[in-house]
């Protein structure tokens, strides 16, 4: 029997060449997948923080030492980015990475001349080159053609050309062209002229042997073969290459920008990683605030500094921050704006503003300032004089401490202390375990100047107390009430009448562009000069003193430190926002007679009143109830009133509808009251006392 061999099929893919090209492609991808660039050069970059517009305020060295600031296609001049193709890779939009016609012409002009003529490298490749630094040769060759295919595969041309710029050696520490452009120029790279343009193309080449600052004519010849060659190459007209080869070259290297140094340095501290950090910083009011406290510093004794915060009242962005003059001086790195100081006087507002919300007290209630002992404090004008009886109001403008003391006494140093805390303060005191003691009236604590103009700004905003913002996005905060509304706008209106220091008055000070209520503090042995203030739209506060604490004859608030405050929102644009208007809760009283009695006269120690010797409980609203909706009488009725009733109270009781005073009844006298429409009303009682209670109303009709 004859076997007959039937003939298999051909199979290609069994074939040993083609089955050795797929293990080949194979292996490629396998390693293009496994050893990706390392971009690990590229995301080391340095910090920055930009202000609100994007500005740059302040960057820092990157980890490894660099000014290595991220550059990106759009922050660059198109003129630099034509050169710099024209000039490196022309071909460097159409090519996969690697050049052939540039290879094969490097490759010819080496056969001929037997050295190297030209190059071949294409920007990827040098992309490539500048990520994974390795020494010159053959092998490093073929290494960065492979990673310049990769990098192609991954990245798009501007993404390339973007690590390009951000890491193109400029000389020294120098890496890319924003930290070139800054540190040769003074300008971002948007800003580049033609000859700028050139010279930071050159200085890639060789970066040590053109730097401007130690080798200005190799710089200037570096800049002149790169003009020369665009001429040649019909890019540039002759007249604009004559133009830029005749500009002279600078050899200084200029710092790098270091505006609201202090503030950066802690927004820096916040994100760990390398950013970009957005702050709420207003560059040009930052520089403006910087040049005035560089005027004002020569004025001042010898090593005193300020400084200063500027707060957007409806946002509570901080717009300048001033932490000391001198960033590079003898403890020019110490934040001011957060070190704990005695305030003096700074404070006393807050006191008599609870003391207002607490109806206790009235701008127009009298007080009595004399000699008086608090056990063994016995509290001093600044003067050493003693007004004797004086309003509230008076006693608040003009700073008597006696008065600030007996309110502060009736409210209690505790409860002061824990309200501050409570918004937000941080509030430091002599020794770890002191209580909150009178002292704390004139100064005897310490608070942060950023902390005392949040407070400050609180006032100018009703009595809510929220944290400043200095970081864009970040959230707003819910806020803490300090004060009613009532408060807060009888302290603006107290602080609005504050004297102008001495001088301020004539000329610029008639035509403030702002209705300015400020406050000064002076602590104790003169060490610290405080003046804070607020407008409907700003809250500036500043300090003047000596980083190390000491004593200085000038600091004294009024002096030193409330003509910077009116200085600063001379600075500021108009405000926008009218003045609030006049709260419901508030009481109008032409003159102290028109208070209710319990208000007419503050007294020293509340558990001396009648009232609680006799146990009369305090008043309480019978009618209208709190909440409650009121029907209007009928317009045709014979007596279109609402009887109002209370319960409680040591008589006489004083009605007030939206702090309009009613009058002054005995407890079973009628308490009529005709409403004027519909509409919200607040309904306050006050016995004689100063005890009080408050009804929320609306009035409605009922046809």
């Amino acid at each position: 029997m004859q076997l007959r061999f039937r003939k298999s099929p051909w199979r290609p893919w069994r074939t040993p060449a083609l089955i050795g090209l797929i293990g080949i492609v194979v292996a490629l991808a396998a390693a293009d997948w496994a050893c990706p660039p390392d971009l690990t050069r590229y995301r080391m970059v340095s910090s920055e923080v930009v202000d609100r517009h994007g500005v740059l305020l302040r960057p820092f060295l990157s980890k490894d030492g660099s000014w290595r600031l991220a550059t990106h296609v759009a922050d660059v001049s198109p003129r630099y980015l034509a050169l710099l193709k024209a000039y490196e890779d022309k071909r460097f939009d159409s090519h996969p990475g690697i050049d052939v016609l540039a290879l094969a012409r490097a490759a010819f002009q080496y056969a001929r001349a037997r050295h190297v003529v030209s190059g071949a490298s294409t920007l990827t490749m040098q992309v490539a080159r500048l990520l994974e630094p390795r020494p010159r040769g053959a092998v490093s060759k073929l290494i960065q053609m492979v990673r310049a295919l990769q990098l192609e595969e991954r990245y798009t041309k501007d993404e390339i050309l973007s690590i390009y710029l951000t890491l193109a050696p400029m000389g020294g520490n120098l890496e890319g062209v924003r930290a070139a452009s800054l540190a040769w120029f003074g300008k971002q790279p948007s800003e580049l002229d033609l000859g700028e343009a050139a010279l930071l193309v050159a200085l890639p080449q060789s970066p040590a042997r053109l730097r401007p600052d130690r080798h200005m004519l190799a710089a200037r010849s570096g800049r002149g073969k790169v003009l020369s060659r665009m001429l040649q190459d019909g890019v540039l007209a002759p007249a604009d290459a004559a133009l830029a080869e005749g500009e002279s070259v600078s050899s200084l290297r200029l710092a790098m920008p270091l505006s609201a140094p202090h503030l950066a340095q802690e927004l820096v501290r916040e994100v760990h990683a390398p950013a970009r950090i957005a702050s709420t910083i207003d560059a040009p009011l930052q520089g403006a605030v910087e040049r005035l406290a560089t005027r004002e510093k020569a004025y001042l004794a010898d090593r005193s500094s300020l400084a200063v915060v500027v707060v957007e009242n409806r946002t509570r962005n901080v717009l300048a921050y001033l932490g000391g003059t001198n960033y590079w001086g003898t403890s020019g790195q110490i934040d001011l704006t957060a070190r704990p100081r005695s305030p003096g006087s700074a404070l006393k507002p807050f006191i008599y503003g609870l003391a207002f919300d607490d109806l206790i007290l009235h701008p127009s209630t009298m007080m009595e300032d004399a000699p008086m002992n608090f056990g063994d404090y016995a509290p001093r004008d600044f003067e050493g004089a003693f007004q004797g009886a004086v309003t509230a109001r008076d006693a608040l403008r003009m700073s008597l401490n006696v008065p600030a003391v007996m309110v502060l006494d009736r409210i209690g140093p505790l409860r002061f202390s824990l309200a501050l805390e409570n918004a937000g303060a941080h509030l430091a005191y002599p020794t770890h375990d002191a209580a909150p003691s009178l002292p704390i009236a004139l100064g005897g604590l310490g608070i942060s100047l950023r902390d005392i103009t949040m407070l400050y700004a609180g006032i100018a905003n009703g009595g809510l107390v929220q944290a400043l913002r200095t970081r864009i996005g970040t959230p707003p905060d819910a806020g803490h009430r300090l004060f009613g509304p009532a408060a807060a706008w009888y302290l603006r209106d107290i602080l609005l009448g504050a004297s102008l220091p001495e001088g301020w008055a004539m000329g610029q000070g008639l035509a403030r562009a702002h209705a300015v209520a400020f406050k000064t503090g002076t602590s104790y042995g003169f060490r610290d000069a405080w003046s804070i203030g607020f407008s409907n739209d700003y809250t500036v506060g500043v300090w003047v003193g000596r980083a190390d604490g000491a004593p200085s004859a000038d600091s004294i608030g009024r002096e030193a430190a409330a003509p910077i405050l009116l200085k600063v929102f001379e600075l500021l644009p108009p405000d926008r926002r009218p003045p609030p208007s006049r709260p419901a809760s508030a009481i109008l009283a032409r003159s102290t007679e028109d208070l209710p009695p319990g208000l007419r006269v503050f007294t020293r120690d509340s558990e001396s009143a009648p009232a609680r010797q006799s146990n009369i409980a305090p008043p309480s609203i019978a009618f209208p109830p709190n909440g409650a909706a009121v029907p209007l009488p009928a317009p045709q009725a014979k007596d279109p009133t609402i009887l109002f009733k209370a319960d409680g109270g040591r008589p006489p009781l004083t009605w007030l509808v939206n702090g309009q005073i009613l009058g002054s009844f005995d407890r079973f006298a009628p308490v009529l009251y005709r409403p004027h429409g519909e509409g919200f009303a607040r309904v306050t009682v006050v016995d004689a006392d100063g005890r009080s209670d408050v009804s929320e109303i609306r009035f409605k009709r009922t046809d």
